[in-house]
C-alpha cells in the first residue's frame, strides 16, 4: 500500500450492561486519534464491537428469559447507536458471535497449540464473574474483587486447557525494554512490567461446555468452549480479516518489522492488553501491538460508578441535552487522558459556558460579525499581510498540540487550541478593529485577515476533537470542504446563530 496506514481499537465493551459514560470517555479518545491520522493523510482502520461471549452473558440471557444470541443482538444494536451518538468514525464493528470471528479464534488456538503452549490440566481457582478473570487471595480485598465487591467470589473446579503464560516472562520483558514507550502513560508501563518481572502463572483458556455453553467451541473438543478472555482479544485481528486476508493485515496491523497497531483500553484491562494478548500474538507468531493507550476510571460527583448507588450515567440523554460536541469537549477536556476523572453536569456547564461559549463561541462570532457588517461578507485571503508574530506563535502551538496528541495527552492538546484562541481574542482586542472600519480601512482589512487565518488555524486543529463545529465554523466562513490557506480565496463569511449560546 503507498498510503501510510494506522491501525486503532478500543476494547469490546461486555454486552451484559447499557452503555455509560466511561465507556463514551474511550470512544471519544480514540476517535480523536484516528481524525488526527485521517487528517495526516494516512489510510486508517478503526476498530471497535462487542464481546458476546462468557458465562456472565450466558447468565444475563437466562435472567432475561431469552437464548443468548436474541440477548447479545439487542446490546449490540445499542452500542452501534453509540457510536453514531457520540459521532465516531469507526470503519470496523466486529462482534465475537460472528462467524469470521469464531474461525479465526479457531485458528488462533490451533497456532498457540501446534507451537506447544496449549496443554489440558485439572485445577481449581477463584473466579470474579464480574472481571470473568481468576483471582489470586493477594488481589481480594475481605474476599471480594475490588472492582466488584458486590459480587461473591466463585471457586471453579474442572479439567481444562491452559495457555503456557509463564513460558513469556522473558519475552515479554525483553520487548518492554525494546519499546519504552510501548505503553502510556507511563506510570501504568511501570505497572505492567512489575507485574510481569514478579512470575506469570498459567491460566485457563476453557470451559466445560455442559456447564457454560455460550462459548466458540474448542478445535478438535466438542466438550469444551474457549475462556471469553482468549475468544476476545483476537477480535483486534479477526476484524481485518486475519488469517484469510494476509495483505491487508500486515497492512494495518503490521509485519515483524513494524506493527501500526494502537490500542486503547481502561486501566482495568491493563493486564489483558499489554501481558496477557502480547504473550498470545508471540505464541501464534504474530507481530505484537504498537503501542497501548490506557485511560482511567471516570466517577460521578466525586463519586465511582456505582448501580448500586444508581449514578450511572447514560451518555444518549447528556448528549441531548447539552450537545454533541459540547460532551465531546468536557470529556476530553475535563479528564486527563490517562488518568481517572470526574463527570458532572456541574462541570460541563460550567466548561459549556467558560470555554465553548465565551472563548471559542464569542471569537467565531466577533469575526464573523464585523466582517459580515463591514465588508458584505467578503474577505480575499492575502498570505503577505499575515502578522509574523501570529504566525511565529500559531506554529509554536501546533509543534505542542502535536506532541501532547502523540504522548496520549489529549486534554493538553485541547489546552493548546484554547491557548491559541486566547491569543486570538487578544489580538482583536488589542487592534479594535471596530474603531479602524473608518478610520483606516486599509488597515481594517488586515486586522481581520490576520484574524480569519487565526480561526482557520483554530479550526484545523479543532476538528480531530469538535468535527460538527469546525463544519459550522466552515459553513459561516464559506470555506467548504476546508479551510483554505491560499492566496485569492474569497471568503463568504456570514454571521449566524452562535456556536454555543450561553445555558
Amino acid at each position: 500500500m503507498d498510503k501510510k496506514t494506522f491501525y486503532i481499537t478500543t476494547t469490546l465493551p461486555y454486552v451484559n450492561a447499557d452503555p455509560h459514560i466511561g465507556f463514551a470517555l474511550e470512544l471519544v479518545q480514540a476517535d480523536v486519534i484516528a481524525r488526527y491520522h485521517r487528517a495526516r493523510g494516512e489510510e486508517v482502520v478503526f476498530n471497535m464491537g462487542t464481546d458476546e461471549h462468557g458465562i456472565k452473558i450466558y447468565r444475563k440471557a437466562l435472567e432475561a428469559g431469552q437464548d443468548p444470541q436474541t440477548y447479545v443482538d439487542e446490546y449490540a444494536a445499542k452500542f452501534e447507536k453509540l457510536l453514531k451518538a457520540l459521532n465516531i468514525s469507526t470503519t470496523n464493528f466486529i462482534r465475537t458471535t460472528e462467524p469470521r470471528h469464531q474461525a479465526a479464534a479457531r485458528e488462533f488456538w490451533d497456532r498457540c497449540l501446534q507451537n506447544g503452549d496449549i496443554y489440558r490440566a485439572a485445577y481449581k481457582t477463584k473466579y470474579c464473574i464480574g472481571c470473568e478473570l481468576e483471582k489470586t487471595d493477594s488481589e481480594l480485598e475481605n474476599g471480594r474483587c475490588a472492582l466488584h465487591p458486590n459480587l461473591l467470589i466463585e471457586e471453579i473446579e474442572e479439567e481444562n486447557y491452559f495457555f503456557k503464560f509463564s513460558k513469556f516472562q522473558k519475552p515479554l520483558l525483553k520487548f518492554y525494554k525494546d519499546h519504552p514507550d510501548f505503553v502510556l502513560p507511563e506510570f501504568r508501563f511501570n505497572e505492567i512490567k512489575s507485574f510481569v518481572e514478579s512470575g506469570l502463572r498459567d491460566f485457563s483458556i476453557s470451559r466445560l461446555k455442559e456447564k457454560m455453553p455460550w462459548g466458540v467451541p474448542v478445535p478438535g473438543d466438542e466438550k469444551q468452549v474457549m475462556y471469553v478472555w482468549f475468544d476476545a482479544l483476537v477480535n483486534y485481528i479477526s476484524t481485518l480479516g486475519w488469517p484469510e486476508n494476509k495483505k491487508h493485515f500486515e497492512d494495518f496491523w503490521g509485519t515483524a518489522a513494524e506493527s501500526n497497531a494502537v490500542q486503547i483500553a481502561g486501566k482495568d484491562n491493563l493486564r489483558q492488553q499489554s501481558a496477557i494478548w502480547q504473550a498470545m500474538l508471540m505464541s501464534a507468531g504474530l507481530p505484537n501491538s504498537k503501542q497501548i493507550l490506557i485511560h482511567g476510571f471516570v466517577g460521578v460527583d466525586g463519586q465511582k460508578i456505582s448501580k448500586s448507588l444508581g449514578n450511572v450515567v447514560d451518555p444518549f440523554p447528556i448528549v441531548q441535552k447539552y450537545g454533541l460536541d459540547a460532551v465531546r469537549y468536557f470529556l476530553l477536556r475535563e479528564i486527563p487522558s490517562g488518568e481517572d476523572g470526574d463527570f458532572s453536569e456541574k462541570k460541563l456547564v460550567e466548561r459549556y459556558n467558560g470555554d465553548l461559549a465565551n472563548g471559542l463561541g464569542n471569537l467565531v462570532q466577533r469575526v464573523a460579525t464585523l466582517i459580515d457588517g463591514n465588508m458584505d461578507g467578503e474577505l480575499i485571503y492575502n498570505a503577505s499581510i499575515i502578522d509574523k508574530e501570529l504566525i511565529g506563535t500559531v506554529e509554536e502551538i501546533q509543534k505542542k498540540y502535536d506532541e501532547h496528541i502523540g504522548s496520549f495527552k489529549l486534554h493538553e492538546a485541547l489546552a493548546d487550541v484554547w491557548a491559541l484562541i486566547g491569543a486570538a481574542n487578544a489580538y482583536i482586542n488589542d487592534k479594535k478593529p471596530w474603531s479602524l472600519v473608518k478610520e483606516n480601512a486599509s488597515e481594517f482589512l488586515t486586522v481581520m485577515t490576520n484574524a480569519v487565518f487565526l480561526v482557520y488555524r483554530i479550526a484545523n486543529m479543532l476538528e480531530s476533537f469538535m468535527p460538527d463545529t469546525v463544519n459550522r465554523i466552515r459553513e459561516t466562513f464559506g470555506a467548504e470542504p476546508v479551510i483554505p490557506q491560499i492566496d485569492g480565496y474569497k471568503f463568504l463569511i456570514k454571521k449566524g446563530e452562535g456556536l454555543f449560546p450561553r445555558l
